[in-house]
């Protein structure tokens, strides 16, 4: 396994031991629960968008600028958790955060109007974003290059049982309870997370490797990373990958549901499974790497990607297949997403390990912040099938040309090191 060696070693009576180090099973057991607070978040009351419309007596535009408040909130949270965590550990600043977003899930339950459910739902995004960075700084710290994918491939299968399950338990709820039920249920799950986490989750950055939590250091790591041409080439690659998902996760209970006569459990099933072929495509991307580069997986993918956004726009437009005409090049899309999210972010860490925590913090603002500017796009063009093919189909356009002009694949492939992670 290509696991970090840099950690300092334990001393015991004899001299020197190697740490304890916890298995790779458990971590992506530990770490994708707490990242999982993320997709639960964002997809678990989409089936109940068409609902808050109606109760709270609003838009369709600005019920979806709540979801885009979670990305905001998940981005700007992100810039400042990161420093936070390599100044003062991984445990601390994901346990704060994970109590700050259970408090705003049950401050739902007493918001009277859209503007206030959008502030909490910022601040859901903003407690949110410990979990979304510090585990990806947690696995930089402990594992390197095809270890690190393939690690990320086994986060991304514990957190795509979030997206699979979330609108089909949103849909189950709201047969007993309100949407407001939902976010109760939530702030649950966030309660039992500290309980994990607290008992379970141990501290991966020593006080010798913590960098001073100063503005101007700060700022100084962000302008360095900023720098380097590869490293922002793959996060925006990865930004733009993660804005046609959520393009689709904007627009889908609207197409589902609106244009195509769903009902909300329905939408939920057909969510659940179109997640499952993301969920197996990051699950293919460890086999893929026993053979090929990050680099090589992630060209595949973001070509993949975009011949399927492109079919998906022409079978929208002209209405070919109807439902089907829709679904399929959709599920084509998101197979090509989960090749392609792993290999990014891995890429990008590896380049970064001196400062892992601002760096995943960085990554994690774009990708997120990307997805928040652009997935209202798909209300603003008419939220139907071909406004998303659009959405989706302009970013995964972008992504391309990014990763083939400023990134340069073929210049990477062999910086992923030789070995994939034991236990794989």
């Amino acid at each position: 396994m290509t696991s970090r060696t840099d950690l300092p070693p334990a001393t015991g009576a004899s001299g020197p031991v190697e740490p304890s180090r916890p298995s790779m099973g458990r971590t992506a057991l530990v770490l994708g629960a707490f990242v999982a607070v993320g997709p639960l978040t964002i997809d678990m009351y989409l089936p109940a968008l068409p609902t808050i419309v109606t109760q709270l007596q609003t838009t369709e535009a600005a019920v979806q600028l709540t979801l885009t408040g979670t990305l905001v909130g998940l981005a700007l949270g992100q810039l400042v958790i990161g420093p936070l965590s390599d100044a003062l550990g991984r445990r601390r600043p994901l346990l704060a955060g994970t109590a700050l977003h259970v408090l705003a899930s049950l401050l739902v339950l007493l918001a009277p109007n859209i503007a206030v459910l959008g502030v909490l739902r910022v601040l859901q995004g903003v407690g949110t974003a410990a979990g979304a960075v510090i585990a990806l700084a947690i696995v930089r710290d402990l594992y390197d290059g095809r270890a690190a994918a393939t690690m990320l491939s086994r986060l991304f299968l514990v957190m795509g049982a979030a997206p699979v399950l979330a609108p089909t338990i949103g849909g189950e709820v709201l047969r007993f309870t309100s949407w407001r039920g939902i976010f109760a249920l939530l702030g649950l799950y966030g309660l039992v997370l500290l309980a994990v986490g607290a008992r379970a989750l141990r501290e991966t950055l020593p006080p010798e490797r913590r960098r001073p939590l100063r503005l101007g250091a700060t700022v100084r790591t962000y302008r360095a990373l900023l720098r380097d041409r590869t490293y922002l080439g793959l996060v925006l690659v990865a930004g733009l990958t993660m804005a046609a998902l959520f393009s689709y996760v904007a627009g889908a209970s609207f197409v589902y549901q609106g244009q195509f006569g769903l009902d909300q459990q329905q939408f939920g099933l057909l969510f659940g499974a179109g997640a499952f072929w993301l969920i197996a495509a990051t699950q293919l991307n460890p086999l893929a790497l026993r053979r090929f580069a990050p680099a090589q997986v992630l060209l595949a993918g973001t070509l993949g990607g975009l011949l399927a956004g492109t079919a998906l726009l022409v079978l929208s437009t002209t209405g070919t297949g109807g439902l089907a005409g829709v679904v399929a090049p959709l599920w084509a899309v998101l197979f090509c997403t989960g090749l392609a999210l792993p290999n990014a972010p891995a890429l990008a860490l590896s380049r970064h390990g001196e400062a892992a925590g601002a760096a995943a913090a960085l990554l994690g603002a774009v990708q997120f912040g990307v997805g928040a500017l652009v997935s209202p796009l798909v209300g603003l063009l008419g939220n139907d099938a071909r406004a998303m093919g659009v959405v989706i189909l302009a970013a995964l356009t972008l992504g391309t040309a990014v990763l083939v002009l400023l990134v340069r694949p073929w210049q990477l492939a062999g910086e992923a090191g030789p070995a994939v992670a034991a236990g794989h």
